[in-house]
């Protein structure tokens, strides 16, 4: 029993439960990963192949460190002389978009489609709606609006033809005949979109019995991480995936349900002892990321929530420092004295990349970049994805409009490095009328061509890195920032990067490794940009920051309307959830919590005064320990 070793006894518990349907509710930093894992090493122990298990998760980071840590557990436990399996094939461990994309993949004929389909990534997809808008006369429509509707009804595990039957106004009308738009975009670059990855997977399994009998006989054994993210299609597509036996492990926290605005459904965690019977539940309520003192603000800013199973998260950790809490004078002035610790810690020994900035809107970095940058503090920003830069998406669209001849990624590409092709010429091309166009512009769009004929050829027989490689080199992208003095270095260098990405696709067999690897790019998260190596202090929104810890994280702009946000047609649940966002930045922290909030904040291009937020009042004053202020030096103008 070695392999138990370390755990508490309600970890020990969740681990040797194998059996039927399980639901773990573990507290923020109680170990739930270390759980799984070894849940899944005590299940090859009592005879199950590894390939037979099955773990979903959020995040290709969060699927990343599992698939990681369970690898070496049972590698560890073969070397002692274990049970072994050969072939060995590991646990499928991927994100819900992953899964769906895999029986997609190997039931592709099946979906009607001639190869593996195209995955359009948020940016393709807005670049579609916009299009697809147009198409149907719904300009007036936002095209962020019209896809979120889409989303939420994918999300929801509805298509296109059951919207239309819920229409009940001409908003909705529009939105419908967009979708009709939108849909023959995807078909016309044998594409599908984000949602689309959940949704046809599910509708496959509902179809087609022999199917949904195939995957249960695969993964007889299925773990859920984050079940209170969960909103109702990737509940459903694990259901459906759910044997005879139920052997299904769903683990989550209530209290850290902060999607509700992307979906996510409480009512998944809430009911799952009733869509299970019989379902055995363990709570995991010891902490070993945090101080007690964090702990007790932690617990006493929740329990002000109705909608919540009862826990109360204790730690065997030392007390620790008293949270620090700052009112600041302005935006400027807060910025300043996050600057400022952040400096002084710097100089106990802490390293940057032991701190978090979190706030609760991205317009809030800007004054703590800048604060940052003035102080000479590495920093790197949460927010923009890494494949979403310019150059980096550049590059992949030469290689998707060569390989899956998508019309968006030709779109984009066609005048990079500029090559002389007008709007009106690139309208010919992406209407299949090349043949109309004569002379210089036709020898320009053929030059085109050639480069995405050689880019396909390429793309048969190199491996990723290569190709990317070759792409920037045949287009003429590597000698275009060569030359730009300003932006072209750093540009490059992002394409490096990238370079460096693709690599680790190069030992699969070509074309199979550029296919993941193109699947890796459209499916990253924001949280794929964290590098362990970079030595810099992390800025994010509260949001951003769930599943992550840091020793010492500042929490910004603790003011009523901003945290938390106000909303003109907010709810309970609302309110609700902007209070488990609370929660979720406490417990972010292991040694030292900062808070501030300024008495004055410029937002919509005024400066008002506000009102430090509710959650500072649910602190104990014992918790806390008021910063002074450092205002010298400020000038007052008098008329």
């Amino acid at each position: 029993m070695e392999h138990l070793l370390g755990l508490n006894e309600n970890q020990k518990e969740a681990v040797m439960h194998t059996d039927g349907p399980l639901l773990i509710l573990a507290g923020a930093g109680a170990g739930k990963t270390r759980v799984i894992t070894h849940r899944m090493l005590e299940i090859v122990r009592k005879g199950t192949a590894p390939k037979n298990i099955l773990a979903i998760t959020f995040t290709n980071k969060a699927a990343g460190e599992m698939r990681e840590r369970v690898l070496k557990l049972l590698t560890q436990d073969a070397a002692r002389n274990r049970p072994a399996f050969e072939p060995f094939v590991p646990p499928f461990v991927s994100t819900f978009h992953s899964l769906g994309l895999t029986i997609i993949k190997e039931n592709s004929r099946a979906l009607g489609f001639k190869r593996t389909p195209a995955i359009y990534d948020r940016a393709d997809s807005m670049r579609a709606i916009k299009e697809a808008l147009k198409s149907a006369g719904a300009e007036d429509i936002e095209p962020r609006a019209a896809l979120s509707v889409i989303s939420r009804s994918k999300g929801n595990g509805f298509g296109r033809e059951e919207f239309g039957e819920k229409v009940e106004n001409y908003r909705d009308e529009l939105i419908a005949k967009t979708w009709d738009a939108y849909e023959r975009l995807l078909r016309e670059d044998g594409a599908l979109d984000f949602d689309d990855l959940l949704l046809q997977a599910v509708k496959l399994l509902r179809k087609e019995e022999s199917t949904r009998a195939r995957y249960k006989e695969r993964w007889p054994y299925i773990h859920i991480d984050e079940y209170q993210d969960t909103n109702r299609i990737q509940a459903e597509l694990a259901g459906l995936l759910v044997g005879e036996r139920k052997n299904i492990c769903a683990v989550g926290d209530i209290d850290q349900t902060i999607y509700g605005w992307r979906g996510a459904e409480i009512a998944n965690m809430l009911s799952f002892e009733k869509t299970f019977p019989g379902a055995h539940t363990i709570v995991l309520e010891e902490n070993y990321r945090s101080t007690k003192t964090i702990l007790a603000a932690a617990n006493d800013v929740i329990s002000k929530n109705v909608y919540r199973t009862e826990k109360n998260l204790f730690t065997k950790n030392a007390d620790g420092e008293p949270m620090a809490l700052y009112q600041a004078f302005d935006e400027t002035d807060e910025a300043l004295f996050i600057a400022r610790k952040i400096g002084e810690l710097r100089e106990k020994g802490i390293r940057p990349r032991d701190m978090a900035v979190l706030y609760r809107a991205n317009f809030q970095s800007r004054a703590i970049e800048e604060a940052l940058i003035g102080s000479d503090i590495p920093y790197q920003v949460l927010g923009t994805r890494f494949f979403e830069r310019k150059e980096v998406k550049d590059v992949l669209s030469f290689i998707k409009a060569a390989v899956y001849g998508t019309q968006g990624d030709i779109g984009r590409v066609a005048n990079i490095p500029p090559r002389g092709i007008g709007k009106v010429t690139l309208l010919k091309m992406l209407m299949g009328k090349e043949g109309e166009l004569r002379g210089g512009v036709g020898e320009k769009v053929a030059g085109f061509r050639t480069i995405l004929s050689r880019i396909q050829e390429a793309a048969s027989a190199l491996p990723p890195s290569q190709l990317v490689t070759f792409v920037m080199r045949e287009t003429g992208m590597e000698r275009m920032y060569k030359e730009d003095k300003i932006e072209g270095a750093e540009r490059l260098e992002n394409i490096r990067e990238l370079l460096s990405l693709a690599s680790r696709y190069d030992g699969e067999e070509v074309p199979i490794g550029l296919e993941h690897f193109l699947e890796s790019a459209a499916l990253g998260s924001e949280q794929d940009e964290l590098k362990d190596e970079t030595n810099a202090v992390r800025l994010m929104t509260v949001h951003a920051s769930k599943g992550l810890e840091f020793p010492y994280v500042f929490i910004a702009g603790l003011e009523e309307g901003l945290f938390p946000y106000a909303r003109d047609d907010e709810s309970a649940s609302d309110r609700e959830e902007e209070r488990r966002l609370m929660y979720v930045a406490l417990t972010r922290a292991g040694k030292k919590v900062f808070l501030s909030f300024a008495s004055y904040r410029t937002m919509f291009g005024s400066k008002n005064a506000t009102i430090p937020s509710q959650f500072l009042s649910d602190i104990p004053s014992e918790f806390i320990e008021l910063e002074a202020p450092e205002r010298l030096g400020r000038t007052i103008y008098l008329d």
